[in-house]
């Protein structure tokens, strides 16, 4: 089974309930959020038809986590125009994070380090 045009994929940092969420869990022990992102990014096309490509977890106050421009700078470099976060309630982003193709559960230590992407067409 593979990943279509729309699926989502979660990376999700080490305190993210990964099991009790994903329908498929893929275990990254070791491996850090920013670590697979830029693995994955060069052969993992983002979906052009949507402006909430790249979703991050809100922390609930004002504040932007550092993470978070590590993951922009990221997909910036890989994707050109392509590095706006999307910024969602954590209830949210539970609901957006049960329905995606898997969740990659990693030891990442950063607070909300959790990104899901969406994927695009494969061209």
């Amino acid at each position: 089974m593979s990943m279509g045009h729309g699926d989502k994929i979660v990376l999700a940092d080490g305190n993210f309930p990964a099991e009790s969420n994903a329908g498929r869990l893929i275990r990254a022990d070791g491996h850090g959020v920013c670590d697979l992102l830029q693995a994955m990014i060069s052969f993992f096309p983002i979906d052009e038809s949507v402006n909430d490509f790249a979703i991050v977890m809100d922390t609930g106050d004002a504040s932007s986590p550092h993470i978070w421009s590590k993951f922009e700078t990221i997909l910036q470099n890989n994707n050109s125009d392509r590095s706006i976060l999307t910024s969602i309630s954590r209830e949210h982003f539970y609901d957006q994070s049960r329905d995606a193709f898997a969740i990659v559960a990693t030891c990442e230590s950063a607070l909300f380090a959790n990104l899901i992407l969406k994927k695009g067409v494969v061209i």
